[in-house]
């Protein structure tokens, strides 16, 4: 728990966490539901996740950031962006929406923006409010690591409840031998399969650390081509285009136009609400661990 009187803001990373659960749950094949057939497997298991991270880390406020639809500025740069994507279970679908509900009765604001990922939204609060108190990004997304900086802080969620990896400068330099800006440098060679861009074809994890950990970046490696080896240079020069669009998919916005005051994000439960919620869904038992009693 964070018992300084420091001010935490915790930024949850509501796609990636309602994945993570319904796919965590959903592969015993037992689909949880309510009697009126709601499934809420995902919703139980975001609330293990969020709870586990609520109670390690003792924010002073929180607020939670999902995408809206698939449609973004991403993939008007480039129609293929995720375009490898399966549509999300039937079972999972409108569990999103009750989530946002569950959040509502918690008291955390729901933060999206047309045209932007969540990931965009996440970078905009974290550059805006770290100026003022330290943030913590809980995701499972290693894409957000190009966010880390002093004030800001990436718990990357680990197999298992309650185990993370919190990144910060220093263990990101120890770990991976990277800044936060190669992260995205790295990206840009290499491309994200599970995003669907290709980066420089040819060119994979391996190849793309070795040159931006030996030539600090995109900019220093295009400085130094001759000095490269004639099949990677002409790998380079041949998807030149694709490497720079590559860079700029894989890097997070921090300066989109979002409202988010942050008085809302202060972390108190309202008990009567938060009973009247998880009795509706028939989850007493989130209450129970939650120590959450009706007043």
């Amino acid at each position: 728990m964070n018992e300084s009187k420091e001010e935490t803001l915790l930024l949850v990373d509501g796609m990636a966490l309602m994945f993570r659960a319904y796919y965590a749950s959903a592969v015993t094949g037992y689909i949880r539901r309510t009697k009126a057939g709601l499934p809420t497997n995902a919703i139980y298991g975001f609330m293990r996740y969020f709870w586990d991270a609520v109670e390690k880390f003792g924010p002073t406020h929180v607020a939670c950031c999902w995408d809206l639809g698939s449609k973004t500025f991403r993939t008007e740069q480039y129609p293929a962006y995720k375009g490898n994507r399966s549509e999300a279970p039937d079972e999972l679908v409108p569990q999103f929406s009750v989530i946002r509900e569950v959040m509502d009765s918690l008291g955390v604001p729901n933060i999206s923006s047309q045209g932007y990922e969540a990931d965009d939204c996440i970078g905009t609060l974290a550059a805006q409010f770290s100026r003022e108190m330290n943030v913590i990004v809980l995701t499972g997304d290693h894409d957000m690591l190009q966010l880390v900086n002093e004030r800001t802080s990436i718990a990357i969620m680990k197999k298992g409840h309650g185990n993370y990896f919190v990144y910060t400068p220093q263990t990101l330099l120890e770990e991976r031998q990277l800044t936060p800006a190669q992260i995205i440098d790295v990206k840009g060679l290499m491309g994200d399969p599970s995003d669907n861009y290709p980066g420089v074809r040819g060119i994979g994890e391996k190849t793309a650390l070795k040159l931006v950990q030996e030539y600090e970046n995109v900019e220093g490696i295009l400085a130094n081509l001759d000095k490269l080896s004639k099949g990677i240079r002409a790998k380079i020069e041949t998807d030149l285009e694709m490497l720079h669009l590559s860079r700029d998919l894989a890097s997070i916005r921090c300066d989109i136009e979002l409202e988010c005051d942050l008085n809302a994000c202060r972390w108190e439960l309202n008990h009567p609400a938060v009973v009247a919620k998880f009795e509706e869904l028939e989850m007493k038992s989130v209450c129970s661990w939650m120590g959450v009693e009706a007043l």
